[in-house]
């Protein structure tokens, strides 16, 4: 029976990354493993990788950039603002929870205070986008006065920390015991909570 063919491509390489870290975390993650896993060679790693950092910080980037372009409209148009931002908070508040994806906030959060530059990746590459989007959302309402906003910077991060709450909830605190959450419902709930604050007078609900 002919051997299945060896996975050298990239992308074989980083699923196989993401499935080890999400087991071990990052310090407790090997080049050796992450080469076992991919069923080639540690050299052969170390070919396309610098080290676990580099194979980590290209993993959230592949991971990042098949996400975000789906969180939000490229262009928001004639499109309410509450509309916008209640499908960032739902589409991330789902994605964030999935174990695929799950395992990085938990990694960051748990590790980066021993990894500060893959902390300072994270924030430069994830976290500031992710704000960035949550910001265009906020002024695009703002013009169409649907919001107000004296705080649009703080008003971001609060949109940001409720959708990571749910990826820590799910992987962190549910396995210990806590209450289970239902993604779906919390993102309507925080949703409802920050437009709350966000929406004008006449455009609450």
């Amino acid at each position: 029976m002919p051997r299945p063919p060896v996975p050298t491509r990239r992308a074989d390489i980083l699923l196989a990354a993401r499935d080890v870290f999400n087991a071990r975390g990052f310090a407790g993650t090997r080049m050796d493993d992450i080469a076992r896993a991919s069923g080639i060679s540690k050299a052969a790693l170390y070919l396309q990788f610098d080290g676990k950092e580099a194979l980590f910080q290209a993993l959230v980037v592949e991971l990042i950039e098949t996400m975000l372009p789906h969180a939000a409209p490229a262009e928001f148009g004639d499109i309410p603002a509450d509309a916008i931002l209640r499908q960032f908070i739902g589409f991330m508040s789902a994605r964030l929870t999935e174990p695929g994806m799950a395992f990085v906030p938990r990694v960051i959060i748990g590790e980066g205070a021993n990894f500060p530059d893959l902390a300072r990746f994270y924030h430069d590459h994830v976290i500031s986008r992710g704000t960035g989007i949550v910001e265009r959302i906020v002024e695009h309402g703002i013009v169409r006065g649907e919001f107000v906003s004296a705080d649009i910077p703080q008003a971001c991060r609060t949109v940001i920390g409720g959708v990571l709450i749910a990826a820590i909830w799910k992987t962190t605190f549910e396995p210990v015991g806590a209450e289970p959450i239902e993604p779906a419902s919390m993102a309507q709930a925080h949703a409802d909570t920050v437009l709350n604050g966000l929406l004008t007078r006449n455009h609450a609900p």
